[in-house]
């Protein structure tokens, strides 16, 4: 089994070998250098942002599955055109507008059961990083000065456009772009630095008075953190140009070496069939969605379930048949749990062999995880079969439960409820017990009140003809 990732570089499927160097086994690599581009801090992250944020997450659970250790980045853009208008429009300083939104930013995170990784570097915590950048693109004669801002020259550097395709034959000549961002094939010399203007923040170099243009930023946060060439740096498809290829620009520029050995883009996300924007009414923070009835849970699962280099299609009526899907997968875990007619034999070895297998082979494959989870519901019909036949042994249950937590050490989303909702099982057994006993003596108001307290506390009851069962309400 080799997993192999589509590089965007290159445009094809390529084996994972980090550090470009094969070895000859998983542990013996060093640990994997990630930067995945994280938010630019001037409003609620929309779920668009977070299909990618949530393929970060997989594709580090996923790395750690297979064995291999990490060394991830996400940085966050605290400077940029947005924050800055953003700022002077409320009437505050930059840290107080970038700290809320960065604070709401890590909840929105562990609401969605997103692992924390080991950097989370700031744009204006990396200035020096930038200027040692800036005077190295000046010392090979890329760098010029046009009213107090400083320009890359993209004619002068003539290997730029490996990333994205674009043609630098059709360079305006002599215009440049001094906004951070700007539309695909209109290429120009982008700002690295831009010079001080009222009511912005400015840092003094060796170069005057300004602050970064957007893309120098990520460059040099890079840098900083990892001195010397990524295994990957991932990121929406959007970023791939100007964004990823400017960074490819300046740092190759800077520093003579490889950038990043892959590139991996996750699609965009249309909801109801079309770009989603607030005019058409389809523009969706992760917030709005719980405002709506819908669990961070329901929201994680949909946002796997369409192969990352594929466009998603994300409506309500998904997250609502995401929701039973979870349903299925808790009320499996109840009925295993609930077996009281055991095995002597342990009929499940094989079936757990063959799901690991299966979908480490499926994921392998250019990280196709709508494809594991396929796998795995399949696992789950196998086993459901196993019970109905009562050909599970009470090691086989030990085994399915390690095999689950194993799974959803990659999924994030099969106990992700239970980590949220802490429960006493023994308070709640006992309730079940009372209720019980209440409905044989007819009690039945008694009954139907304690129902309705399991309820307020999270609790669905599922009456079975083995007994009832109780499972936390998603």
């Amino acid at each position: 089994m080799t997993l192999k990732i589509y590089n965007t570089m290159t445009r094809t499927l390529e084996e994972f070998i980090p550090g470009g160097v094969k070895r000859d086994k998983i542990e013996d690599y060093a640990p994997v250098s990630i930067y995945s581009c994280g938010p630019t801090v001037y409003s609620y992250a929309h779920i668009g942002n977070f299909r990618t944020f949530v393929f970060n997450d997989f594709f580090r659970r996923y790395l750690e599955f297979r064995g291999y250790k990490l060394n991830q980045s996400m940085n966050i853009t605290d400077v940029d055109d947005k924050t800055i208008a953003g700022a002077n429009r409320d009437g505050v300083t930059l840290g107080e507008y970038t700290g809320k939104y960065t604070g709401i930013f890590f909840e929105d995170l562990k609401s969605l059961n997103i692992e924390e990784v080991e950097h989370y570097p700031r744009a204006t915590e990396s200035i020096d990083s930038m200027i040692d950048i800036l005077e190295k693109i000046n010392s090979k004669g890329l760098l010029y000065e046009k009213e107090g801002s400083l320009y890359f020259s993209i004619s002068k550097y003539g290997d730029y456009g490996r990333l994205s395709r674009v043609d630098a034959r059709e360079i305006k000549s002599g215009a440049r772009y001094d906004a951070d961002e700007y539309e695909k094939d209109d290429v120009r010399d982008f700002a690295l630095w831009k010079a001080s203007k009222k009511d912005e923040p400015s840092w003094e170099t060796p170069f005057g008075s300004g602050r970064p243009g957007w893309h120098i930023e990520c460059s040099a946060m890079i840098r900083k953190i990892y001195n010397s060439t990524i295994d990957v740096h991932t990121g929406g498809v959007d970023l791939i140009f100007p964004h990823h290829e400017n960074e490819i620009a300046q740092s190759e520029a800077a520093y003579g070496e490889k950038f990043s050995r892959y590139w991996i883009h996750v699609e965009h996300l249309l909801v109801n069939g079309s770009k989603m924007s607030k005019s058409a009414g389809n523009f969706y923070t992760l917030r709005d969605l719980i405002e709506k009835g819908f669990s961070a849970r329901s929201i994680r699962f949909l946002l796997l379930t369409a192969h990352y280099r594929k466009q998603l299609n994300f409506t309500l009526d998904g997250l609502k048949q995401a929701e039973q899907a979870l349903e299925r997968i808790d009320n499996f875990i109840v009925r295993l749990n609930d077996v009281k007619n055991f095995s002597c034999e342990n009929n499940a070895d094989s079936v757990i062999e063959n799901f690991m297998e299966s979908f480490t082979d499926t994921v392998d494959a250019d990280l196709n995880i709508s494809g594991g989870i396929g796998v795995f519901f399949d696992f789950i019909t196998k086993l459901n079969s196993l019970i109905d036949e009562n050909r599970l042994s009470l090691n086989d249950i030990d085994s399915i439960n390690s095999t689950l937590e194993l799974a959803d050490s990659v999924f994030g989303f099969i106990y992700m409820d239970k980590q949220e909702l802490q429960v006493d099982e023994e308070m709640i057994n006992a309730l079940v017990q009372e209720r019980n006993d209440a409905k044989a003596s007819k009690n039945f108001a008694r009954a139907d009140e304690i129902r309705d307290t399991l309820i307020d506390m999270g609790i669905v009851l599922e009456d079975t003809k083995d007994g009832t069962r109780w499972k936390i309400k998603k």
